[in-house]
């Protein structure tokens, strides 16, 4: 009797030094997997979710959500015509060692390079206005001149762009608008018509011979209209007017009314687009606003949703933060319970732009210990919806996701602090529980 109740308080006494007690100072956590969920988009877009950073010490992961649109802009097709101010006002200092004239045309040849940088679809013309030097031929046609036919030699455009002279005394746009338009060819493509200019127009073909007058300013204003409604896609850029209050001379409107009447407001134009600015302002309203404004729209993924899904396991567990906001978009403020998700909607993502968000998972001090030693997923699941270039919705889910493990190592010695008290707790019980069978055997023997 005496070897089997030996036997039996070796056993829990082997039993109690081999058990596990997790506590959340000694238990080790590391990653196990750490593969990137991806979703392709399009040929060069896509969305990704991956652990970017791991700090095992504080058991803590940090994961991004991250979708990029690499779409390249599809660059206009078709004809422009580049209608240039060379005015005599062009020659106008406005920094140091440059004329207003040198920002607009070494911006117009920036543009032009651009526009047809890899773009076999586009052809670009020139025309220069202002009036005629000699005055018998004011207010006709030869107030301008074809400086370059339609072209697709980026090389050749910029250098007939720098042969242009600033030397006519007024600005005659109506001459301009007419013959850049009588340049375009009856091809059926798309065609754009780009206005540079520093000066309020103060003629206009057979006008009736008072600059400034309601006559030049409703031909120049007519004649945009006609051809905004042919078909003509226009952009004006007006710029080099330091007094809006100036009256002219023998006319009752100053030059913010004429400007008004004529192209409307930035806001609110006559036609197409309207860049009124001033000359700290040309650079980069020629190589970005107005470059930009010339690139379709249609390489934008719209209306994306993504909804990220997390194990119960997860929710119970851990602690749930954000390291950084969604920089486009909104995103559920807190998890969602209901599904155990947070949801991110992005109206719209146009080419070359990546949105990000990024949080952390922190693993709770009162963590089940039923999880150590099981490899936890981090993440369920990832849908993700948005409309394509054509409108037509997608619908696309992954369920890669890295993984965790927690680890408590075997209790081959005491352990500090609450583990420590426990298995004494524990030696002293199965003490006390062999000092009864004992004690139970001595008085049956007696009783016998």
């Amino acid at each position: 009797m005496k070897k089997k109740i030996v036997l039996g308080l070796l056993l829990i006494l082997i039993l109690v030094a081999n058990v596990s007690f997790a506590s959340y100072s000694t238990v080790t956590m590391e990653v196990v997997e750490e593969p990137i969920c991806t979703i392709e988009l399009g040929e060069n877009s896509k969305f990704e979710k991956k652990l970017i950073e791991k700090n095992l010490i504080n058991k803590e992961v940090t994961l991004q959500l991250q979708v990029t649109n690499g779409e390249e802009a599809i660059k206009p097709t078709g004809e422009i015509m580049l209608v240039l101010d060379n005015s005599d006002s062009m020659n106008t200092d406005v920094t140091e060692g440059q004329t207003r004239k040198d920002l607009i045309f070494n911006s117009a040849k920036t543009l032009v390079s651009n526009l047809l940088k890899d773009n076999d679809n586009l052809k670009v013309g020139i025309v220069s206005f202002s009036s005629n030097v000699d005055t018998g031929k004011e207010a006709t046609l030869e107030d301008a001149n074809v400086v370059s036919q339609l072209s697709a030699d980026a090389s050749a455009l910029n250098n007939a762009i720098s042969t242009i002279e600033a030397n006519g005394p007024r600005t005659d746009l109506d001459a301009g608008i007419t013959l850049a338009s009588q340049q375009f060819t009856k091809t059926d493509n798309n065609k754009y018509m780009i206005i540079l200019t520093d000066g309020v127009p103060n003629l206009a073909i057979d006008y009736d011979g008072t600059y400034y007058s309601d006559d030049v300013i409703n031909k120049t204003k007519s004649k945009l209209t006609n051809l905004d409604a042919s078909g003509i896609d226009i952009t004006t850029m007006l710029t080099g007017i330091d007094n809006e209050d100036y009256l002219p001379p023998s006319v009752s409107k100053n030059y913010g009314q004429i400007i008004k009447e004529i192209f409307g407001t930035s806001e609110n134009p006559t036609v197409g687009n309207f860049y009124y600015v001033t000359d700290d302002k040309i650079e980069e309203t020629i190589t970005d606003d107005i470059y930009n404004s010339l690139l379709p729209i249609t390489r934008a993924y719209k209306d994306i949703t993504i909804v990220d899904y997390f194990p119960q396991e997860i929710i119970d567990n851990f602690e749930f933060a954000y390291v950084s906001e969604a920089n486009i978009g909104n995103i559920s403020s807190v998890v969602d319970t209901t599904n155990n998700s947070i949801t991110w909607t992005i109206p719209s993502l146009a080419n070359g732009e990546t949105a990000t968000v990024q949080y952390k998972l922190k693993l709770k001090e009162d963590f089940s210990t039923e999880i150590v030693d099981k490899i936890l997923d981090t993440n369920e699941k990832v849908d993700i919806t948005y409309k394509d270039f054509d409108n037509v919705e997608q619908s696309k889910t992954s369920n890669i996701t890295p993984k965790l493990k927690l680890t408590e190592p075997p209790a081959t010695l005491p352990k500090a602090g609450m583990t420590t008290i426990f298995i004494i707790l524990s030696i002293v019980a199965s003490g006390l529980f062999v000092f009864s069978l004992v004690k139970l055997s001595f008085l049956n023997k007696n009783i016998k």
